[in-house]
């Protein structure tokens, strides 16, 4: 688990609604219903940061097409 700032664990609690309906839009609300909000914010945590890992990780290499991002502020 990370350090969160206030606005990571407050964006956190907001995702709480999203994830609510993309689980009972696929009919999975069922073994996540008696889930603490403690459990659910691991989950919501533990995706947020696999996407960001895997987009830093993409972001240090090139484009298919041999492009490079750009370099970042050097400060």
């Amino acid at each position: 688990m990370i350090d969160k700032t206030a606005r990571e664990a407050q964006a956190i609690v907001d995702a709480r609604k999203d994830f609510a309906e993309a689980l009972n839009a696929l009919g999975l609300m069922a073994p996540f219903f008696d889930r603490t909000a403690a459990e659910i914010d691991q989950l919501i945590e533990a995706a947020v940061t696999g996407y960001i890992d895997s987009m830093q990780a993409q972001g240090a290499k090139p484009e298919r097409d041999g492009r490079l991002p750009a370099d970042p502020i050097p400060f």
